[in-house]
């Protein structure tokens, strides 16, 4: 018969001291001693210590170490220096007994590479560092959420399986839908834009999908993207709002998840504000005068945003990209149509976001898809909504696995990932 759990672990109190409860985790350690045998229990929210004596002890079923257990006993104060209370089992359950030795150490005694640890990712968030990244993971999306909520913005949920590509370009995974080419959608962008015309304000928190064969630290083929759109906001009012998103959830995780800095042994600082703001026509002087030979108009590599993010740690936008370097829904800059108004929030080299003021008016709309090579036909669905009245709008898209790995000081996106998916990782 299974015990039916009462309190979980982090509840135990003085108050519950001389009383029965019931607890359920997993053995962290078990050992015994002559007449006695001291257990490790260990659930989601904490470890405690469990004390068994007498009949039971010398009827202690054999139980390995990270099996699932029922204990029904007495709380009581303990002598333990790592425990403030600990538990006089009368009753223990095996309700899943583990195998041994396991495929992965969860303790940590023994280390395990990522990709044996991603094999067996189950087993690897009993670890408390792992565990402790998505625990932070969990209070991020909730900080988000939060604050875009208090910002008046309303969360939308976009199709993920779309007719044509959101943004031209290749890197698209493709699938038969009842007989038709449909392809995972590579971002929200097309649909929040639309739902500016009745919501104003809205975000989406989702996956999103590039066929790109990366094989970087940073790069993966599913991965999870924060989308806003806002009605009558230029780009840099969404970049205010990018940034006070970023600055909260420095603040939150900073006061709100001291346990887990100390599982993962990195403590959150919060950053300076306001984040500088420099410009592509910068960067490129700056590059040049560190010896690089660009010209205004070429895209930025990885290697010119090392040297940039060497001259600017830390947060910061880069702005006012070259038209020609964004995507057709980008609007130019009135006093420089050579230029868009247009940014990437950058964590030095690492690009987090990138965002703009979007074109509103359907003929530039159509003039710019047939400059970059795209059939404005393709786009009908989202062409004719701007028929209806499409306010000026702004946004951005930014990756939150990569946020992640900006908070929590690493520098592979699959840390913070449950299940990653690559090029290279299609299982479990």
């Amino acid at each position: 018969m299974v015990f039916v759990k009462t309190h979980d672990i982090s509840e135990l109190s003085s108050d519950l001291i001389g009383k029965q409860v019931v607890l359920g985790g997993w053995i962290e350690d078990l050992r015994k001693l002559g007449k006695m045998s001291f257990i490790t229990l260990r659930d989601v929210s904490g470890i405690s210590q469990v004390i068994v004596k007498g009949e039971l002890n010398d009827n202690l079923p054999e139980i390995n170490r990270q099996s699932v257990v029922s204990i029904k006993g007495i709380v009581q104060e303990t002598k333990a220096r790592d425990f403030e209370f600990e538990i006089k089992a009368d009753e223990i359950e095996v309700l899943g007994k583990a195998i041994h030795p396991l495929p992965v150490d969860p303790i940590g005694r023994l280390e395990s590479n990522i990709d044996t640890r991603l094999n067996h990712r189950a087993l690897d968030m009993r670890n408390q560092k792992t565990a402790s990244i998505f625990k932070l993971r969990h209070q991020v999306l909730q900080s988000l959420r939060k604050t875009l909520a208090e910002k008046k913005f309303i969360e939308i949920t976009t199709p993920k399986i779309i007719g044509s590509a959101s943004e031209g370009g290749a890197d698209l995974f493709s699938l038969d839908y009842f007989g038709k080419t449909a392809y995972l959608a590579q971002s929200p962008q097309l649909y929040k834009e639309q739902m500016t015309i009745g919501l104003e304000r809205v975000f989406e928190i989702s996956n999103f999908y590039r066929a790109e064969h990366s094989h970087t630290g940073r790069h993966l083929s599913e991965f999870t993207s924060v989308d806003i759109e806002a009605a009558f906001m230029d780009y840099n009012d969404v970049m205010n709002v990018l940034e006070s998103l970023v600055l909260e959830v420095y603040k939150f995780t900073a006061e709100n998840c001291k346990k887990e800095q100390q599982a993962i042994e990195h403590e959150i600082v919060v950053p300076s504000s306001p984040f500088e703001r420099i410009t592509y026509t910068q960067c490129i002087e700056e590059l040049k005068k560190e010896g690089e030979k660009v010209e205004f108009g070429d895209d930025l590599l990885d290697s010119h945003l090392r040297i940039i993010g060497k001259n600017h740690p830390g947060f910061f936008f880069l702005m006012d990209w070259p038209m020609k370097l964004k995507p057709f829904y980008i609007r130019e800059k009135d006093e420089d149509a050579a230029l868009s108004r247009s940014f990437d929030l950058q964590y030095g080299y690492l690009e987090l976001a990138s965002g703009g003021t979007r074109l509103h008016n359907p003929e530039t709309l159509k003039s710019r898809l047939a400059e970059q090579g795209l059939n404005p036909a393709q786009f009908a669905d989202h062409l004719k909504t701007f028929d209806w009245g499409m306010p000026p709008h702004s946004g951005w898209g930014m990756g939150l696995d990569r946020l992640m790995t900006t908070l929590i000081g690493i520098d592979n996106v699959r840390e913070v990932v449950l299940y990653p998916r690559d090029p290279d990782r299609l299982s479990p």
